[in-house]
């Protein structure tokens, strides 16, 4: 077996979707299965299940997830002890944000270490920022852009590099939500008859349920939704209001269909995270150095 294929398999056991998985290694679906296959036969055991709707990870599968990533890991550190001081820098970097975090500091920070340092090969995976720190603390990412905690957890580094302030959003086109808020928009908003769109998981939703928890009631869950992107796009169409970043309404293509219900004094931080130890590597080292020249806060 081959590193590449190493990667091929850890992609799809992240996504259990061969589409999904052949898009983030850059290979059709076909050459993605028979890399896969031709894996399986190696190991002697059959690491997927699947059908024409569905892939699962066998016990098999599982515990060569954990055989994947830490023979990557040990080659990676190889190549590191043996770079040399005096070539340029070589080598990957694998980078997890939401879509916003794209546009407002990973496009400046990727432009600025690829300027520094070309020969290193970036890749950028998009997602839910609920899940920043757990794709860093797995492995399966170098860095992430995170919401910062309440408490960070054990062998994570955190970097600093931008706040936002949380806003409550309803929709702009006439519907029974804006009604509703029309009618009580000169005095208290009656949260407990509006319906919401909630995230999934994260600091956001904690932030929410602490809110609710201080106006005591419990918000009407119309969806949850993973990912704030979403989040924006329900709430235009009258769904519900939503609690966001104000950073993602602000590049988000439907800010013109959103109103601010309420500014909310609450904050953010948002910063970058990965493992302590994976700052021994020059490649991740050199982008921690760039955003730390770049993010002053």
């Amino acid at each position: 077996m081959n590193h590449k294929q190493l990667k091929y398999f850890l992609a799809l056991a992240d996504t259990l979707h061969f589409s999904r998985a052949s898009e983030r290694c850059f290979v059709s679906p076909p050459t993605l299965s028979r890399q896969i296959k031709q894996l399986e036969e190696e190991v002697g055991a059959a690491l997927f299940l699947r059908d024409n709707r569905t892939v699962e990870l066998t016990q098999q599968g599982k515990a060569f997830v954990h055989y994947a990533q830490s023979t990557l890991a040990s080659w990676r550190q190889f190549k590191t002890e043996c770079l040399d001081d005096d070539k340029p820098l070589t080598g990957e970097l694998s980078l997890f944000c939401s879509v916003t975090a794209t546009y407002s500091f990973i496009y400046d920070l990727f432009a600025q270490f690829r300027a520094q340092y070309p020969n290193v090969e970036l890749n950028l995976i998009t997602g839910d920022p609920a899940h920043s720190i757990a794709e860093v603390a797995s492995g399966k990412e170098d860095v992430a852009v995170a919401v910062k905690p309440k408490h960070l957890p054990s062998g994570i580094e955190y970097l600093p590099i931008g706040r936002s302030r949380l806003v409550f959003i309803g929709p702009t086109m006439d519907c029974p939500l804006k009604q509703l808020i029309e009618t009580h928009s000169q005095g208290e908003m009656p949260w407990q008859h509006l319906s919401f769109i909630m995230p999934e998981q994260g600091v956001l939703k904690e932030r929410i349920d602490l809110f609710c928890k201080k106006y005591n009631f419990s918000p009407k869950v119309y969806a949850h939704v993973s990912g704030h992107e979403a989040m924006v796009a329900l709430a235009s169409l009258g769904f519900g209001i939503a609690c966001v970043p104000e950073i993602v309404i602000s590049q988000s293509p439907f800010k013109n269909q959103v109103q601010l219900l309420q500014l909310r004094s609450d904050e953010i931080e948002i910063g970058l995270v990965t493992k302590n130890k994976r700052l021994y590597d020059p490649v991740v080292k050199a982008l921690w150095g760039t955003a730390k020249g770049l993010f002053k806060l």
